[in-house]
């Protein structure tokens, strides 16, 4: 596999993940989907960018990938390069959204 593919591979898994979970899309579809989706597990997905990823991911691995075993490797392969692209592009710089630390104060 040329690295070009592979950068093109990464870069079409984020798109694809970041529109279906970030996006409202053209004349707002992919709002009314997320809708659709509901509570359960497919809202669930939706709504996690990289658990996501790691099902957009499955359809690019195996159109690029030559061979099961190269198949096998891009699969997490793009989606990984997909979820550091989503970490670089976050508005709060880290990715996912920090937790909030929150200590009780000590009893005498």
């Amino acid at each position: 596999m040329e690295f070009y593919w592979l950068v093109l591979g990464i870069l079409c898994v984020w798109r694809v993940t970041h529109l279906l979970n970030a996006e409202d899309g053209p004349w707002e579809l992919v709002v009314h989907l997320r809708r659709l989706a509901g509570p359960g597990f497919w809202g669930k997905l939706l709504d996690c960018f990289y658990c996501l990823s790691l099902w957009i991911a499955i359809p690019f691995a195996i159109g690029l990938g030559r061979g099961w075993k190269e198949t096998m490797l891009l699969w997490p392969s793009l989606s990984a390069g997909a979820d550091l692209i989503e970490r670089l592009t976050a508005r709060n710089g880290h990715g996912a959204p920090q937790a909030s630390y929150i200590e009780d104060p000590e009893e005498p």
